[in-house]
């Protein structure tokens, strides 16, 4: 059965902190549109306070949960236990981007300091958690983080960097706006 709490306490976040991934689960408003979920990996999320969390976007092929988080503010965040007792904790927030060339993102990427390149910084405003069973999860073993996505970028200068991810994540797949370049960025 499953079980809501108004807020991340003390054993919602060392569930959180124990977890090797998650999932990002947005969708654009209306009727039409992708609904995307995406995992994600590395030590790139945050819980900041009871009803606040921040995930570390380091980019990739599309742009869906900045567009989508844009265009509506709604996101879910899930972890499941691979390890351990079963469990699935769900976290429905209402979200807001900052992106690399804008006004906060330095302050932001503070809370990532292993990290000196990502696309953006998502924070939500948590207004729900939920817990289930999980029980149909399968065990698995964590081996290791894969280095490409860090590594693809690492001989990368900064300007070059900032070009590839503009051209590569103007839009989402459905035409939204992804990646805009800020008034008076270089």
């Amino acid at each position: 059965m499953a079980k809501f709490y108004d807020q991340i306490d003390d054993r919602i976040q060392a569930f959180i902190d124990r977890q090797k991934m998650f999932f990002i689960a947005t969708a654009p408003s209306g009727d039409d549109g992708s609904v995307n979920l995406s995992p994600k990996g590395y030590d790139s999320f945050r819980v900041i306070g009871p009803n606040e969390v921040a995930y570390l976007d380091l980019g990739g092929s599309g742009i869906e949960t900045l567009a989508h988080v844009r265009q509506n503010g709604r996101i879910t965040f899930m972890f499941c236990a691979f390890e351990g007792a079963a469990n699935i904790l769900r976290l429905y927030g209402t979200a807001e981007a900052v992106t690399f060339e804008e006004p906060g993102f330095a302050e932001k990427l503070a809370l990532f300091p292993d990290f000196p390149k990502a696309r953006a910084i998502i924070t939500a405003k948590i207004h729900k958690c939920q817990d289930s069973c999980g029980w149909g999860v399968p065990f698995y073993e964590f081996k290791g983080e894969r280095d490409q996505l860090v590594r693809v970028n690492a001989h990368r200068s900064d300007e070059e960097w900032a070009a590839r991810r503009y051209e590569s994540n103007a839009q989402s797949i459905d035409g939204l706006p992804g990646l805009i370049k800020p008034e008076g960025a270089e």
